[in-house]
C-alpha cells in the first residue's frame, strides 16, 4: 500500500512537469491558452488524470484536448522519467470546468439577491392576517382568571 503523502506529492510533481513541457516543448498551433490546475494520481501510481482549463470558446477547448491528446506519449515519457518510478503513469486529461460553475453559482446567488429583494418589499407592506400578538402575555393570564387571592386547584382548604 502506498502512503497517501506520496501519492500527494507524485501527483504534485505530475502537476509541475505537464504544465512545464507543455509550456516549453509542446509547439502545437491547436494549443491555446491553458493552465495546468490539477493532478491527481491513484495510490497504485499507475493512472494520473491532469485537470486544465483554457481561456476561449468551445471551439479552443476541443483544439487544445486534440493538442492534449497527441502529445500524450511525450507527456507520459517525460513524466516517467521524471518521476523515477518502475512504471510511467497513463495520463488522462480532463477540462476542469470550474469558471463556468462560478460563473453560475454567481447567477444563482444575484438572482437568490434579487429575489430577497422583491421578498422584502412585500413584506414592507404586509399586515398580520389575525391579531398582531397572537400569545397571551403574563398580564392578561392574570385578568383573566379573576381575583389572584383566591386559591387556586390543590390549593382549597
Amino acid at each position: 500500500m502506498t502512503d497517501p503523502a506520496k501519492v500527494r506529492r507524485h501527483a504534485e510533481r505530475i502537476r509541475e512537469l505537464v504544465a512545464s513541457v507543455v509550456r516549453s516543448q509542446i509547439k502545437d498551433p491547436r494549443l491555446g491558452m491553458i493552465t495546468i490546475t490539477d493532478a491527481r494520481i491513484t495510490a497504485d501510481l499507475r493512472d494520473a488524470t491532469v485537470f486544465y482549463t483554457v481561456l476561449g470558446d468551445s471551439a479552443a477547448q476541443a483544439s487544445t484536448a486534440a493538442a492534449l491528446e497527441s502529445a500524450k506519449g511525450m507527456l507520459r515519457s517525460t513524466v516517467g522519467k521524471a518521476l523515477g518510478l518502475r512504471h510511467s503513469p497513463t495520463l488522462t486529461f480532463v477540462l476542469d470546468d470550474v469558471q463556468d460553475q462560478v460563473k453560475h453559482i454567481d447567477d444563482l446567488l444575484a438572482a437568490a439577491r434579487t429575489a430577497d429583494a422583491e421578498v422584502q418589499r412585500l413584506a414592507a407592506n404586509a399586515q398580520y392576517a389575525g391579531e398582531a400578538q397572537p400569545y397571551r402575555l403574563d398580564e392578561d393570564a392574570d385578568d383573566e382568571t379573576g381575583d389572584e387571592d383566591e386559591p387556586r386547584g390543590g390549593d382549597r382548604p
